[in-house]
């Protein structure tokens, strides 16, 4: 049975599935290429196990969460669905912070809509706007909440001390920043979050691809009789009792590859060589 941890008061499965890569453009633009697939995919990702799912208002812009309601809608009980606000998309390639409180109360509106719900499980700031004030914007998650409009509150892409002011001002249960085998910058974030039980999600969990070619990685994988991806995943779960890794693709071959890292057990001299 796979390991659990709790976003709030939702108890998800330790692997989770960012359904940014599901739309199968590179640039995260427009309507999923393939729409079969897509519904296939996520669907797929539920079946292995997935109960958490990751989209953006941003991706597509909007079409990434079109496309988990096509397919779920109605949810399952225990699917848990995490959204994020606050980013602008001018056109494919860009992704400008935009943390105005007009911005932020829209993207939540229009966020209810297509995912089809009352509230929201999780929602979280994309990331800090260096043109507004970080208080304010996460002001408008924290208003959000109170009026029953969203469940949780989560961050993403925030310092250490961001998550410390946006704690004096609503509960946070998540904080989703970059972190993999190859990149691990927000060590400090990330025991913040153990020592608080906050949820840590770790974006691009397999990096650009230089960890699955390390060596290391790949004498473990070969030890182990798994793939290099396998590995790289195994060690974010093993890494702290909070990781809620969210690899996401459009394959339905590499789901199920990065679905069995649960399964991939590393033992203290493992993770020491890594």
């Amino acid at each position: 049975m796979m390991q659990a941890v709790l976003v709030g008061d939702f108890k998800v499965n330790r692997l989770g599935f960012g359904a940014m890569r599901v739309l199968g453009s590179p640039d995260v633009w427009g309507p999923p290429k393939d729409p079969a697939n897509a519904r296939k995919v996520l669907r797929r990702a539920y079946e292995l196990g997935a109960n958490f799912f990751d989209t953006a208002e941003s991706y597509g812009p909007q079409t990434g969460e079109m496309a988990i309601a096509e397919a779920m809608h109605p949810y399952p009980k225990d699917l848990v669905i995490g959204t994020k606000c606050g980013l602008l998309r001018p056109k494919p390639g860009r992704w400008d912070p935009d943390g105005r409180p007009e911005k932020l109360r829209k993207d939540l509106a229009g966020s209810l809509k297509r995912l089809r719900l009352d509230c929201l499980h999780l929602w979280q700031l994309h990331a800090p706007d260096p043109k507004v004030p970080f208080e304010e914007s996460v002001g408008v998650l924290a208003d959000a909440r109170r009026e029953g409009k969203v469940r949780h509150v989560g961050l993403s892409n925030v310092t250490l001390r961001q998550l410390e002011q946006a704690r004096r001002i609503v509960p946070i249960v998540s904080v989703q920043n970059r972190y993999n085998i190859g990149d691990r910058h927000p060590e400090d974030v990330l025991k913040a979050c153990e020592k608080l039980g906050i949820a840590f999600l770790p974006w691009y969990p397999l990096g650009d691809g230089a960890a699955l070619k390390n060596r290391k990685v790949k004498e473990v994988a070969k030890k182990l009789e798994a793939t290099p991806a396998q590995v790289a995943l195994a060690w974010l779960l093993a890494k702290s009792p909070v990781m809620l890794p969210i690899p996401g693709t459009s394959s339905i071959a590499h789901l199920e590859e990065n679905m069995g890292a649960t399964s991939v057990r590393l033992s203290d001299e493992d993770m020491a060589a890594l």
